[in-house]
């Protein structure tokens, strides 16, 4: 790191368990963030301040008036541009020295797999079970780190699947692929703002944990917030030894 770099990320390098290896851990890192939106924006914002070296950002849609009371890598002069060059503009502007990658397309299994390949952790900042299940199948493919968040009117939920080893559950041990799920969307029940910045924030801070090899991941356990009275549950998550997704791969 040159000087210069030193001083943006000094208050990272102060922390023992960070220093000078673990920002260098980060600014080699590769992370590919799948939805740009409500979870997508902040998550990615504490991913480019923080110096992860190269950010992918994958989201098909555009930006809506309706998105801007939550998705703050948005503004209203960018409202009906595509949100993955949106977000990689306040990115930029928040972190020029880092490599950012925007791709407005809707990825199918195939280019999932391909640029999951290309990642060191992968968030899912999605909003239905079809592309996260599609996400989840690359990551046990790959075998890279998930970390899965999401959010609905008051409630908040987030886990990390790791598929490196030691008998972790997948997304699909938690929510069977083959069961039928309904999706809700913010746009008929609502979405109370600042917990997408939570959500968002605190994937954000796994993949982080992830990337450096810090601290302890949410790996096998799944947390849920009650936004309306500020509570937090921690569940643990067994791997399901059937799983038609990850079953082979502990077999």
């Amino acid at each position: 790191m040159d000087d210069t770099q030193l001083l943006r990320y000094s208050r990272h390098i102060l922390l023992d368990e960070i220093g000078i290896e673990g920002q260098q851990k980060l600014l080699a890192a590769r992370v590919l963030v799948i939805g740009a939106g409500g979870l997508g924006s902040p998550a990615a914002m504490y991913l480019a301040s923080a110096g992860v070296g190269r950010l992918i950002l994958v989201d098909n849609d555009t930006v809506d008036l309706t998105n801007l009371q939550r998705q703050i890598a948005h503004t209203t002069e960018r409202v009906g541009q595509p949100k993955a060059a949106s977000a990689a503009q306040t990115l930029s502007a928040i972190n020029p020295t880092i490599a950012i990658e925007a791709l407005c397309e809707r990825a199918d299994e195939a280019r999932l797999r391909e640029l999951v390949a290309q990642a060191d952790v992968v968030l899912d900042c999605t909003d239905n079970f079809q592309t996260r299940h599609a996400v989840n199948r690359a990551c046990v493919a790959q075998r890279v780190p998930l970390v899965s968040g999401a959010v609905i009117r008051f409630d908040g939920q987030i886990s990390v699947f790791d598929p490196r080893g030691g008998g972790l559950p997948c997304y699909s041990c938690l929510f069977p692929q083959d069961q039928a799920f309904e999706d809700v969307a913010c746009s008929t029940m609502g979405v109370f703002a600042p917990l997408v910045g939570v959500v968002g924030a605190m994937q954000a801070a796994e993949a982080l944990k992830l990337l450096m090899g810090i601290g302890e991941s949410l790996a096998g356990r799944l947390l849920l917030l009650d936004g309306l009275h500020m509570e937090w549950t921690s569940i643990r998550i067994a791997r399901n030894a059937d799983c038609p997704v990850c079953g082979q791969q502990h077999a």
